[in-house]
């Protein structure tokens, strides 16, 4: 534990020295071409589709390492309403109680589990999946697409845009980023998880519904800028952790 604690007290000084550099040279997440907040506006959140479900059943975690909690209770939502399942919408904490693979809830707590808070890719892959088991939510399958800056690159990012348009268009799959925060909005460089609420294939911008409180409104990206925020290994800082480096999860509904 203590050794953990050390580490992160080192982790956080180099964030904040990396956020402070990227400041001064106007670089990163203060560069031009980075985000664009959305006005909040009724329309949004009305219609049928998935983006509009999204948006009505969006919420801010609780807490600062809770932003899996939000960004799954949010998709399990938004399908209850779409297969229509009885009952009242499930809360942060209720499905922490229900969905205990990863030792998901003891993650969220201060301590974490065995001095791990928070949840890698791998890990939100598998309490997503096993999320939609535990509230007999229909799919097909869920899928977990590591970001990749090799020679991969190019077959990755020409995936991830398929299925951006799938959710966008036919309805037919949800996506949970798992993104370097500091990449798209002036935070820190650190592991962060939220809903992708829509896609323009005509701008090539990405809609993230952040669930960090700090954040009052949504957000587009342009789709390099969301590849990249996906991509980047933070440095390596976080593999103590458990993080390698972030990517996407695909529900896939027919």
């Amino acid at each position: 534990m203590m050794m953990n604690l050390f580490r992160f007290c080192i982790v956080r000084t180099y964030l904040a020295i990396r956020y402070f550099f990227h400041w001064i040279t106007r670089t990163g997440s203060f560069a031009p071409g980075q985000a664009r907040h959305i006005t909040p506006s009724p329309g949004l959140s009305k219609g049928p589709g998935l983006p509009a479900a999204l948006f009505r059943h969006h919420v801010k975690q609780y807490h600062e390492s809770s932003c899996s909690v939000a960004s799954v209770v949010c998709v399990v939502n938004v399908l209850r309403e779409r297969y229509e399942s009885p009952g009242p919408t499930i809360t942060q904490q209720a499905i922490l109680e229900k969905v205990r693979t990863a030792h998901w809830k003891e993650r969220m707590e201060p301590g974490g589990y065995e001095g791990r808070r928070g949840l890698p890719l791998a890990v939100l892959s598998a309490v997503v999946k096993d999320s939609l088991v535990a509230y007999s939510i229909p799919f097909k399958k869920v899928e977990m697409i590591r970001g990749s800056l090799n020679q991969r690159r190019a077959r990755v990012r020409q995936q991830i845009l398929g299925h951006l348009k799938k959710f966008q268009f036919f309805n037919s799959c949800l996506i949970i980023a798992h993104f370097d925060q500091g990449a798209f909005i002036k935070e820190l460089n650190i592991p962060h998880i939220s809903p992708v609420g829509g896609f323009d294939p005509s701008t090539g911008f990405v809609t993230i519904l952040d669930v960090d409180p700090d954040q009052k409104f949504s957000y587009r990206i342009p789709f390099n800028t969301f590849y990249k925020g996906i991509s980047t290994p933070y440095a390596g800082v976080f593999r103590p952790f458990g993080y390698d480096r972030g990517g996407v999860v695909v529900i896939h509904l027919n």
